[in-house]
């Protein structure tokens, strides 16, 4: 039985050096490049300079890389198509401005969504004919109204995580829709040895946004029901004992 073959000089200079750099970052993220153009990918490197570096390497290598550099906790998360992206800025900051940096894109046969795929009931500008049996194959119910052909109800034709087939790609075409996102799909950040993936990575600013009002404002309330005064509270509590004093000294016919 033949021994295992030596890896070649240049695949042993390739990884060191790689560990090497990813030694350099507080914050070590893996990317998956499915389908990402390389115009996308260059755009989005010069767009990073100075806050992150991309490295797209052979997913033996980048696993040799990653062991090396102390980083076997990202190992599970390394796809066919692996990228990494080395940064010193906050991984949140990071993934929603990979996020933001997303344009939308048809759905293609074999395409896998990151989020489920839902199309909405209304209208179309689809004149009857054979784009209803397209659209009912993949179960959307669909009829003719008003000489158009209507959705009848909110669908959801698929689940993050599923494959887009033939039929559902055609009916999507149809509908004019862009479910797909092209650019940088984070699968996992490491900040100095904790691992978020990319469900915790999620941030929704317009809930959390909401969330801070709501709590400033029970806090505001909170602070004048208790009668417990803060920076923010005492003028208003101020004027409101002015009120109620001057209030009480008008029913009590006291003379300012």
């Amino acid at each position: 039985m033949k021994g295992r073959k030596e890896p070649r000089p240049e695949k042993i200079k390739a990884v060191e050096e790689f560990s090497e750099l990813i030694k350099n970052y507080p914050i070590v993220g893996i990317i998956s490049l499915y389908k990402t153009p390389a115009s996308a990918l260059q755009k989005i490197k010069k767009e990073l300079k100075g806050k992150a570096v991309i490295k797209v390497a052979k997913k033996s290598t980048l696993l040799l890389a990653l062991e090396k550099a102390g980083k076997a906790n990202l190992k599970q998360f390394v796809t066919d198509y692996p990228g990494v992206i080395l940064a010193n800025i906050n991984p949140f900051k990071l993934y929603l401005f990979l996020q933001k940096k997303k344009t939308p894109a048809v759905a293609k046969p074999g395409d896998v969504t990151t989020k489920d795929i839902e199309v909405k009931a209304g209208p179309t500008d689809l004149p009857p004919g054979p784009a209803i049996s397209t659209l009912t194959k993949v179960g959307i119910s669909a009829k003719v109204e008003a000489g158009k052909i209507a959705v009848m109800k909110d669908k959801v034709v698929l689940k993050a995580g599923d494959k887009v087939s033939l039929e559902l790609a055609s009916a999507l075409h149809l509908l004019k829709m862009e479910p797909m996102e092209i650019g940088l799909n984070v699968v996992a950040i490491d900040e100095n040895g904790v691992v978020y993936n990319r469900d915790q990575l999620f941030v929704d600013e317009e809930k959390l946004l909401n969330d801070i009002q709501l709590a400033i404002h029970n806090a505001f309330n909170l602070s004048i029901n208790a009668e417990i005064p803060t920076k923010e509270t005492i003028g208003f509590m101020l004027a409101k004992g002015q009120m109620q004093a001057k209030q009480l000294a008008t029913e009590a016919k006291i003379e300012g």
